[in-house]
C-alpha cells in the first residue's frame, strides 16, 4: 500500500460518449489507464424538455489515479481534448488521495517497499 501522498484521483464528468477520448487524452499525458462509469444528471445548459417531460442526459464519469507530478499535465490534455472550458462540456476534479493499495503495474513496483522492511 502506498500511503504517501504521491496519487491523485482524477474525476471528469463528460457528456456520453466523451469517455474514451478523455482515457486517450489521460494515457497521451503520461497516465496508465482509467475507469469509466456511467450516470446521469443535469446541469445549467441541459434543462430540455419533450413533450412536457424532462430530458435527463447521459454521463460519462472517468475516474483516474496518477502520480501527483503528472497530474497537471493530464488536466491540461483533458481540458484540450474535450474543450471542457467551453459551456456545457463537462466537468472534472482532483483529490488528494492518502492511501493507495492494489497498484499492481510495473511502472509502480520500483516505489513500493522490500517485503520486511
Amino acid at each position: 500500500m502506498c500511503n504517501e501522498k504521491d496519487f491523485v484521483l482524477i474525476v471528469t464528468i463528460v457528456k456520453k460518449g466523451w469517455g474514451d477520448e478523455v482515457i486517450k487524452a489521460s494515457r497521451k499525458a503520461g497516465a496508465h489507464g482509467g475507469t469509466i462509469v456511467f450516470g446521469r444528471g443535469t446541469g445549467i445548459h441541459e434543462n430540455k424538455s419533450i413533450l412536457g417531460l424532462m430530458i435527463e442526459p447521459e454521463k460519462e464519469i472517468i475516474f483516474t489515479i496518477a502520480e501527483s507530478s503528472i497530474a497537471d499535465n493530464i488536466l491540461n490534455s483533458i481540458i484540450e481534448a474535450v474543450n471542457l472550458n467551453e459551456p456545457g462540456m463537462g466537468i472534472g476534479f482532483v483529490v488528494s488521495l492518502d492511501k493507495v493499495f492494489g497498484i499492481s503495474h510495473p511502472f509502480y513496483e520500483k516505489k513500493r517497499p522490500e517485503k520486511g522492511v
